[in-house]
């Protein structure tokens, strides 16, 4: 399990900034990042820093490994073919009803499965 100093780390290298940036941009002081070590950020910091990279508190404090479980925004840690697919998949369901989009998930699954039959096979690619 990694600690949120580790995550936030992780998080600014994956951005391509150094934790004294990061702390400039947040305004924070110096080495700030470095108490952290010691003890845990109080919940505003918590919250400034992930709204900062787009990611849950959850995430930095260890609770889940899925940065964007509590996010409904298109952030920049989703790659581009994976956001078209939440957009489609939003825009065909966004007048279901709760039995029609478990229906309609039920169907994409197996599709998907047939879908990824099909693209493992390098005949159909020739």
């Amino acid at each position: 399990m990694f600690s949120t100093l580790e995550k936030i780390k992780d998080l600014a290298k994956k951005k391509g900034i150094s934790l004294a940036k990061l702390e400039e941009s947040l305004g924070y002081s110096t080495n700030y990042f470095y108490t952290l070590k010691t003890k845990a950020p109080n919940a505003e910091r918590l919250a400034e820093i992930a709204n900062y990279f787009n990611v849950s508190t959850d995430y930095l404090l260890g609770r889940t490994d899925n940065p964007r479980i509590a996010s409904n925004e298109n952030d920049n840690l989703m790659d581009t073919q994976e956001l078209n697919t939440l957009v489609m998949f939003r825009k065909e369901t966004e007048n279901m009803t709760d039995l029609e989009k478990e229906r309609f998930n039920n169907a994409l699954s197996g599709l998907m499965q047939t879908a990824r039959s099909l693209i493992e096979d390098d005949s159909n690619w020739k």
